[in-house]
Formats: structure tokens, sequence, C-alpha cells
């Protein structure tokens, strides 16, 4: 019987973390940080020691290879494992200083420069006592999401490779890039993957199979005025900057916020303002499980731009919008199995697992839009996007024996 080696991929996941690879959004260049291109070289560099297949980077940063299969029929479904190699912007995200607990002994963690990761905020802390996590000095994010399943997927290449008792078809490995800023799966050719189902490692905890995500649109405000010498602005000068806070002010407080909903409840987020008196932005994200409301919020900020742009005369206000990704379960009902496997893997393990929604968006939301249904699975994230970022080793080696299970499955079915 073949067993995980925690200790190694508890390495693995401490040498990924350390190498930060924050996305950028203001960038024009794919991938928008060069460091994540380093990190998919040394990725590259592992998957060929351990003898996996057509290991190779693209011109993209993007890192693919394949485990060949052991039940030697070529009708056996391809399944493709998809992580990404870059980390959120929204905190520091370089100079990663992991701290590792062992045997979790319960309670609040007070981190190195004084942060603490509180109990009451992540209750899901209550059932990892006696659990090893991993966390930040508290300076930073820690890069769990998603070098957890970076390093869970690393793990099982070289699991199977090492056990080729163990039943599986052809397994599609896939380390994409930018998916923190929406372009995780813009260079991926899929007639090229050839896989018939993949499965995105980048969810939170353990025992949960996502199965719907936010439809998701982006939109800007421009607001452009006219700038003049303010000691001669009389009658003259035209300030951006006030209609788009105007704008924002008008947005709506108590209700399609993103503080102020919850399950299935969709919103409108203002993220970012920017600008000067000239010309000013804002940029916001739209966010609805029913992709029909999203042309409602976005009928919504016209509404408000053109009240903006009647109080402020001679101000003009462009809105702008474009299509982001679609809910998850729209395209994996086309193949139920994608679903019911995964399920099941955790039935065989003797393992309790819930099917939840995304109030968010994974590489696998596009995939499964452009035609390859893509759920997504645990990894043993926690806190993402701040600094009181933790994983837990545990989970992500309760993750490793999933796949291991769920290929098996996938063997004895049929493209």
């Amino acid at each position: 019987m073949f067993e995980i080696n925690r200790a190694r991929l508890l390495d693995r996941f401490l040498r990924y973390v350390r190498i930060g690879t924050p996305a950028d959004p203001g960038s024009e260049t794919y991938p928008s940080s060069e460091c994540q291109r380093e990190l998919g070289k040394l990725l590259a560099a592992e998957l060929s020691a351990m003898s996996a297949d057509d290991v190779y980077q693209d011109e993209h940063a993007l890192v693919y290879g394949t485990v060949p299969s052991t039940v030697g029929d070529a009708d056996v479904p391809v399944v493709a494992l998809v992580a990404h190699v870059d980390t959120s912007p929204d905190a520091p995200g370089k100079d990663v200083r992991p701290q590792v607990i062992e045997n979790y002994p319960g309670g609040d963690i007070e981190l190195a420069n004084g942060e603490v990761i509180r109990v009451a905020a992540c209750p899901a802390l209550n059932g990892l006592v006696g659990a090893t996590l991993i966390t930040t000095d508290g300076t930073s994010l820690l890069g769990g999401d998603d070098k957890a399943g970076v390093a869970i997927i690393m793990e099982l290449a070289e699991t199977l490779i090492e056990n080729p008792d163990l039943k599986h078809g052809p397994v599609k490995v896939v380390m994409t890039c930018d998916e923190e800023i929406g372009h995780g799966t813009d260079k991926i050719d899929l007639e090229k993957l050839a896989a018939d189902v993949a499965y995105t490692v980048d969810g939170g905890g353990a025992g949960v199979v996502d199965v719907e995500t936010f439809s998701a649109d982006a939109a800007t405000v421009r607001f452009i005025g006219d700038n003049i010498h303010p000691s001669i602005a009389k009658d003259r000068m035209v300030n951006a900057v006030r209609g788009a806070a105007d704008f924002v002010a008008a947005l709506p407080r108590d209700r399609d916020t993103p503080e102020t909903t919850d399950g299935r409840q969709g919103f409108i987020h203002a993220n970012s303002i920017s600008g000067g008196v000239g010309e000013a932005s804002v940029e916001l994200i739209l966010r609805s499980f029913d992709a029909a409301d999203l042309e409602t919020y976005a009928d919504l900020l016209r509404q408000i731009a053109g009240d903006v742009e009647s109080k402020w005369p001679g101000l003009k206000v462009q809105v702008t919008t474009r299509r982001q990704y679609r809910n998850l379960g729209e395209g994996l009902a086309k193949l139920p199995e994608s679903i019911t496997l995964a399920e099941q893997a955790f039935q065989n393990l003797g393992r309790e697992c819930t099917k939840e929604i995304i109030r968010g968006g994974t590489d696998g939301s596009v995939l499964t839009e452009k035609g390859l249904p893509t759920p997504n699975l645990s990894s043993g994230q926690h806190n993402i996007h701040s600094v009181r970022e933790f994983a837990c080793l545990d989970e992500m080696v309760a993750a490793t024996e999933h796949l291991v299970e769920l290929l098996s499955l996938w063997s004895n079915q049929r493209a």
C-alpha cells in the first residue's frame, strides 16, 4: 500500500512559497511578472527529474507534463490537473518566510510580527488541532493560493511514477500563470492539451468539490474633466476627481456589495480609484451566480454615471464593461461524472465531502466555458489573500490521496 510522502510534500511547498510570484495587474506582458517564469522553470526541471513525459515550459511560461497511463487502454479518459503559480497582488507576496507549526495545540496563532490568526475569525482552526500548519511571519501572504495546489499535483505526479501499480489513465499536469488577475487560461491550447476532463486544485480546506462559481464582468468608469490652475478655476475647472467621488458615493451601500452579501447573492465592488482633476477612473467588478444580473448591474452603473454627468456641467463619464468568466455549473452539467466521481472517490476513502459554490472564480470557470469540464478541489488553503494566510499539511496529504483514488475511478471509464 502506497503512502503519500508527507516530508517531501512539505519540503516542496516550503520551497515553492519562498519564491515570490505575485501577479502584476498593471503589466502588459504575459506572464505579468517574470518571477512566475522562474518558478515554472523549477517545476519543469522537477517533472523531468521524476521522469514525467512531454515536459516543457512554453513561451508563455506555462508548464506541461504527462504521467503515462498504467492501464494500457487507449479509450481511457485523459485527466488534466491544473494549478496556478502566481499569487495575489492584494497583499505583499515577496520575501515569504514560512513558519511550520507541528501538532497545532489549538487557540489563536500569534505571528512573528505581532499579527494574530484568530480562531474567532477562522473557525476552521477548531477542526485542525493536532495538524501541521504553515503560516508566514505576518509580513506577507503565504501563497498557499495556489502553491498548495502546485505542491499537491507535483507530489501526486511523483507518487504515481514511483508506484506503477496504481491504476490511472494519462494524467496531464498544467501549471498556469496570472490566474489571480483573470488571465490564467489565456494561453492554454485545449486542442494540444487533449484532455477529456480537468480539475483545478485551488480550493479551501478539505473534502470540498466546488461545482459553481460566480459569473463575472469587469467595469471601468472614466471621468474626463478639464484641469486648470485653481487660482483661475472659477467657471472653468471641471474636476474629474469630484465626479468620481460622487459616483462611488452613489453606489449601493446596504445591498449588492461584498460587505453586505453572502451565499448566492451577487455584488458590485468598486476596487480601485485613480487619477486627477483632468481625468480619473474607477475600476469595478460585477459578480453574480446568474449572468443576467451582470447586465442589470451594468445598467445601474450607466444610470449613476449619467446622473453624475448631469450634475457636473462639462464632465464626461464613460462606462465600459468586459466579460471575464461564467458560472462553472453551466458547463459541468454536460459531464456530471466530473462531479460524481470526485464524490465517489471521497466515499471510497471513507471521507465526508460537500459540494459547494465559490463566491469567486477559478481557471476552471473559463476552461469549462471553453468546453473542458473543470470542477475545483480542496487544497488545504485558509485565509487566502491575507498576511494571516495559512495552509494545512494534513489537508494537502488528504487532497493528494483523493486524487489518486479519483484517477483510479476515471481509469474505469471510457472516453
